[in-house]
C-alpha cells in the first residue's frame, strides 16, 4: 500500500523568537532595543504574520495526509521522503536552504511577508495553500530550476540552488588554482578572498551584486536557465599569482576546477556554512551544473 502524501512544513526561527531567547523576557528586549532608539515591536509582528502562515497552511492540509514540521537549523538532519511536499512558509532564501537536501519533491514558496521578500521562490500567499497542495499531487504546472553542484576529488559533494562558495574559512586569503576542467585547460593561480559559482536563481541575489559591482559584460542568466556563471572575489596580482581568470560562464557539462594550494579551504552553499565541505592543500574540487533540480510550484 502507498503512503499517503505527507506535507512538510519548513519554517526559521524568527528575529522576535531570537531576542527573546537572548533578553529573556518580552520586557527586557524591548528595553534593550528601546536604550538604542529601536522597538520589538515591528519584530514581534514579523513574527505574528509568521505564525497566522503557518496555521494557515497547516489547516489547508487535506485530512488524509500526513503533515511534519521542520526548522531551517534541523534539515540537515530531516529525513525528506519521495511522497513529499515540502511547503516552505518564510522569506526567499529559506527555499533555497531547503533544496539542497531534496531530490525532486514538489515545493511550495509561501511568503508571509509580502513587499519585502522579492518573491523569487515564495511566489504565494498562505490562502493558495489548500488549492496548490492538491495541484502538487495531480502533477500541476512547476518550473525546474537548475542547481550546482561541487565534486571533490574525495567523492565529498555538496549542492545549492543559488551559488556555492569556495575560499578561506575566516578573513585569510585563499590561494589555489583555478580553470575549466579538461586536460587542456588553461589554469592560473590565485590570490583572492574566494570564488562563487551559481545559478540564474543566485544571479537575483549575491551573484548579482558581484556583476553589478564590478560592472561585468557577462549575461546573467535567468532560474530556468541551465547555464552557471562564475566569479572571483578580489583577485589578487603579484609575482607568483594572476588575475586573468576572475569570470565566467558554464554551459552545458563544463566543469570550474579549483586545486586548493592553502592549509585549509571550505565550500559551502547558500549562505549554510555550518553544512560544509573541508578542503586541503592538493585537494581539487570541480563545480557544474548537477544532475538535481528544483521543483518549485508556480
Amino acid at each position: 500500500m502507498s503512503l499517503a502524501p505527507r506535507a512538510v512544513l519548513v519554517h526559521r526561527t524568527s528575529e522576535y523568537e531570537e531576542l527573546l531567547a537572548r533578553h529573556g523576557t518580552r520586557g527586557q528586549a524591548e528595553f534593550f532595543l528601546g536604550s538604542r532608539g529601536r522597538s520589538v515591536r515591528e519584530a514581534q509582528e514579523r513574527y505574528e504574520r509568521t505564525r497566522r502562515a503557518l496555521a494557515e497552511v497547516a489547516g489547508a492540509v487535506p485530512l488524509q495526509w500526513r503533515q511534519a514540521r521542520v526548522e531551517r537549523a534541523d534539515l540537515d538532519r530531516f529525513l525528506f521522503g519521495p511522497e513529499d511536499v515540502v511547503v516552505v512558509v518564510g522569506q526567499d532564501g529559506l527555499v533555497a536552504n531547503t533544496a539542497k537536501y531534496l531530490d525532486e519533491q514538489a515545493v511550495l514558496g509561501i511568503d508571509t511577508d509580502p513587499g519585502r521578500n522579492p518573491g523569487v521562490l515564495v511566489r504565494h500567499r498562505a490562502a493558495d495553500a489548500a488549492k496548490l497542495l492538491r495541484s502538487a499531487v495531480s502533477g500541476g504546472a512547476a518550473d525546474t530550476l537548475t542547481m550546482v553542484e561541487a565534486v571533490a576529488d574525495d567523492t565529498q559533494r555538496l549542492l545549492a540552488l543559488n551559488e556555492i562558495y569556495l575560499g578561506p574559512p575566516g578573513h585569510q586569503t585563499a590561494r589555489y588554482r583555478i580553470g575549466q576542467d579538461g586536460e587542456r585547460a588553461a589554469a592560473e593561480a590565485q590570490a583572492s578572498s574566494g570564488v562563487l559559482v551559481g545559478t540564474g536563481t543566485g544571479a537575483t541575489g549575491w551573484l548579482r551584486s558581484l556583476w553589478l559591482e564590478r560592472g561585468s559584460a557577462l549575461h546573467l542568466p535567468d532560474p530556468v536557465d541551465h547555464r552557471l556563471v562564475w566569479f572571483v572575489r578580489e583577485a589578487w596580482p603579484s609575482p607568483a599569482t594572476g588575475t586573468s581568470l576572475v569570470e565566467g560562464v558554464l554551459s552545458g557539462d563544463e566543469r570550474l576546477r579549483l586545486t586548493v594550494e592553502s592549509d585549509r579551504l571550505v565550500a559551502f552553499g547558500d549562505g549554510m556554512e555550518a553544512d560544509a565541505l573541508e578542503l586541503t592543500w592538493g585537494q581539487t574540487v570541480r563545480v557544474g551544473r548537477a544532475a538535481t533540480a528544483l521543483r518549485l510550484l508556480g
